[in-house]
């Protein structure tokens, strides 16, 4: 669950954070109160709850998370030890005590004695430290038990790459699972064989197998002189599914050849890291997209839940057969997921989808039929008014969708395409809505319907998900489009 897996836990540590800051004031505060003079600890209390201190406040809590974004501490740094995290929280702690004594002298601050100011940095530096190891411990608990794994393909098969790669995985709260190598043959092919990893691809062949396999991450180490071109069609490969490269290797070459990508360099056992992506998002605003579906699927849940009692007793009265219908779908890099959904159509309906396949009246490889025979006349209400959607809310609640988001298509329809950019809306959770289905749903060429599902990748924002979850409403009352 590349970029994702760490979503909620990333918004919890931000606010976390804040905590651990207002900790260490008013308990530097309450340790030197009683040395000063003609304040009591009524009076000190009464002062705290004045206008410019919690201006103050504020201030410094606006300042301590600048710091540590800007330190990268609330980022998914993959090769950063623990040791690096207490450096940088030491060096943004510390200027933050700065801060405050500058603070002090230019407002008049009368508790900002040494003594306060050297409680309040010891406190905020170790508690702040200690919460990231307790993070990194947590990870790490999960991935000893296979939970949250990164999926890697390493790309090359000398020694330091096969060293690399034994390095990322015996570090378990990195959280890495390498499913192969890819590299064409050479003299050293048989000492690669030896360390046991499988080779899966040649580099010929690299495009075909990132189509058909769930990878989260692409690790080159190739030598560049000579496979220049290769590399750079891999790394384009990667790039226009949105799946994050790493380089081993020395790649400063090839970075100024990346214009449109985003590069950031990290240090993992005194080797450089170079990471490429094509600028997807990031950690804070996934983990608040994130914490905005479980409130969102929640809530929606318990206002549509006698709805759904209702339209569960309608489909078990009318109709033989389950009540959902449960179907594979492709999510997050490929992953799949079970896709809840009221059931629509006759029992055994995929078993006669292929001989109703003339009879599809959607281009490209989605199959959509508007009168199609399979559906009871139930379920074509419930299709019109889009209800038999509602289930996909514990889908989010599973963290297998979002509420916006590109649909979750199934797999048949996935083998259908033949444009590599069109797997870009992999890079991104599917979800209950996206501009498709405001913009005209099944009326829409299965281009269009890309194209805005890359619109949305590329212009996502809060407001764009606040629009388009207040537009879906009146455009499901339309049923503009919609079989």
């Amino acid at each position: 669950m590349r970029r994702i897996k760490n979503n909620f836990l990333n918004i919890l540590i931000k606010t976390l954070d804040q905590v651990i800051l207002l900790t260490a004031l008013m308990t530097a505060a309450a340790a030197v109160y009683q040395d000063l003079e003609k304040v009591t600890f009524q009076g000190f209390l009464s002062v705290r709850l004045e206008l410019g201190n919690i201006l103050l406040v504020l201030l410094l809590m606006i300042l301590w998370s600048f710091l540590l974004s800007g330190y990268h501490l609330y980022n998914l740094r993959q090769f950063s030890t623990w040791r690096r995290d207490a450096v940088d929280v030491l060096h943004a702690s510390s200027i933050l005590a700065l801060a405050f004594l500058l603070l002090s002298f230019l407002v008049n601050i009368s508790f900002a004695t040494p003594l306060f100011l050297l409680i309040f940095w010891f406190i905020l530096t170790l508690a702040t430290q200690l919460l990231r190891m307790l993070w990194r411990a947590w990870m790490e608990f999960f991935r000893r038990r296979g939970l949250y794994l990164t999926q890697v393909l390493m790309v090359g098969t000398n020694n330091r790459a096969v060293a690399f790669a034994q390095a990322i995985e015996n570090k378990l709260e990195l959280g890495y699972r390498v499913i192969g190598f890819v590299d064409n043959q050479w003299p050293g092919m048989a000492r690669f064989l030896a360390s046991g990893y499988p080779l899966v691809s040649d580099l010929q062949s690299f495009p075909q197998y990132l189509r058909e396999h769930v990878v989260d991450e692409v690790i080159i180490d190739l030598p560049l002189n000579t496979y220049y071109q290769q590399v750079a069609a891999i790394v384009s490969h990667c790039l226009e599914q949105g799946i994050l490269v790493r380089f081993v290797s020395d790649s400063f070459y090839l970075l100024r050849n990346m214009r449109l990508a985003h590069s950031t360099f990290e240090e993992f056992n005194d080797t450089t890291v170079i990471s490429i992506s094509n600028g997807v998002w990031g950690a804070l605003p996934l983990a608040a997209k994130r914490l905005i579906d479980i409130v969102g699927a929640m809530t929606l849940l318990v206002l549509l839940s006698p709805l759904m009692v209702c339209v569960a007793l309608l489909i078990k009265l009318t109709s033989p057969g389950p009540v959902f219908f449960v179907q594979e779908r492709l999510g997050l890099n490929k992953r799949l997921f079970r896709m809840y959904k009221f059931r629509t159509m006759v029992p055994d309906a995929d078993q006669h989808q292929e001989e109703l396949a003339p009879l599809n009246e959607m281009p490209g490889p989605v199959f959509k039929i508007k009168n199609d025979p399979r559906i009871t006349p139930l379920g074509a209400i419930l299709r019109r008014t889009s209800i038999d959607e509602l289930p996909q809310l514990v889908n989010v609640l599973n963290g297998d969708m979002s509420l916006v988001g590109p649909r979750p298509l199934p797999i048949r329809d996935y083998r259908g395409f033949n444009e590599d950019w069109h797997r870009r809306r992999f890079s991104v959770k599917p979800g209950l809505t996206c501009l498709w289905q405001i913009q005209g749903r099944n009326a829409l060429t299965f281009e269009t319907w890309m194209e805005l599902d890359m619109r949305y990748i590329d212009q996502w924002s809060f407001w764009l998900d606040l629009k388009i979850l207040l537009k879906t409403i009146p455009a499901v009352l339309r049923k503009h489009g919609a079989y």
